[in-house]
């Protein structure tokens, strides 16, 4: 079940970077840091991409068609799960929309932009807590031996959460991480003077 470990491996990522953005939000709204745009634009390109280029096409192709044959009464879950997927691509227009509209209004640009940012955070985190919660369980418990061979493979083929094509993904957290202030991150403090 080396795919199991993968997933979660994922999911921490991802969560690292959809709580620091909630951080960030935080403090650019309660006045310690000055937006930085290119760290807003990293983060939502990682918290878009990485999902929707790495993690959910292993899950999709792979464990989502080994679920089905094997358990019926998944499938509910599943397309719950798929449909969230197929939403991605209007939840990165939305995003990117809402950046940009930041950039252009300035300080009246925020509350919106904290708006959209906030409704995808959530909802990305209900969707990784309907995976650890109730799809992996399943998964656990129903899936053969063989099964898990075949999903393993295909997992460990893709499995570095932060990789991609030329190491993109990689680079991209490295990015982030070296942007962010602390505690969330290695970048400067966060305080009166901002960023």
């Amino acid at each position: 079940m080396k795919a199991i470990d993968i997933i979660h491996a994922e999911h921490r990522a991802l969560g690292a970077v959809l709580q620091a953005f909630g951080f960030i939000l935080d403090e650019v709204r309660d006045g310690r840091l000055k937006p930085d745009f290119a760290l807003l634009e990293a983060m939502i390109e990682y918290i878009t991409e990485v999902p929707d280029k790495l993690h959910h096409p292993k899950e999709d192709d792979v464990l989502f068609v080994a679920l089905r044959a094997r358990i019926p009464q998944a499938g509910a879950l599943i397309d719950k799960l798929q449909r969230d997927h197929a939403e991605g691509a209007q939840h990165i227009l939305e995003l990117r929309d809402a950046l940009r509209r930041y950039r252009e209004e300035g300080e009246g640009g925020f509350q919106a932009f904290e708006t959209t940012v906030r409704a995808y955070v959530a909802t990305s985190w209900a969707h990784v807590g309907l995976e650890e919660r109730e799809l992996l369980p399943l998964a656990r418990k129903g899936l053969s031996r063989e099964d898990w061979a075949g999903i393993d493979a295909a997992f460990e083929a893709n499995k570095d959460p932060w990789s991609g094509p030329a190491g993109e993904f990689r680079s991209l957290f490295s990015r982030i991480v070296s942007m962010v202030p602390a505690p969330y991150g290695l970048g400067p403090s966060a305080g009166p003077a901002g960023l």
